[in-house]
């Protein structure tokens, strides 16, 4: 495949994992979620880190970004910036 092409595919796929990034799915997240449910909604986030059982996840960019942090599984801790 052309680097053209991958370069392509792969701009298209972050610009639909963007596109979930809005308030209104935003305001869909509640404490007590579990990280499935909140995948569903947000899709996968671009990185986790897990430290003493509890982890911190980050969907989109440093502009553009919606931050949970999960404890056992269920959300403890929401955050977002730059959505609209």
């Amino acid at each position: 495949m052309k680097p053209s092409r991958l370069f392509l595919i792969a701009a298209l796929a972050l610009l639909a994992a963007c596109s979930r990034l809005t308030l209104d799915n935003y305001d869909r997240l509640k404490t007590g979620m579990t990280f499935a449910e909140v995948k569903q909604i947000i899709g996968d986030p671009a990185k986790c880190d897990e430290v003493v059982g509890v982890r911190n996840c980050v969907w989109g960019d440093d502009r553009r970004n919606v931050k949970v942090s999960f404890a056992a599984d269920r959300v403890v801790l929401l955050s977002a910036t730059g959505l609209k």
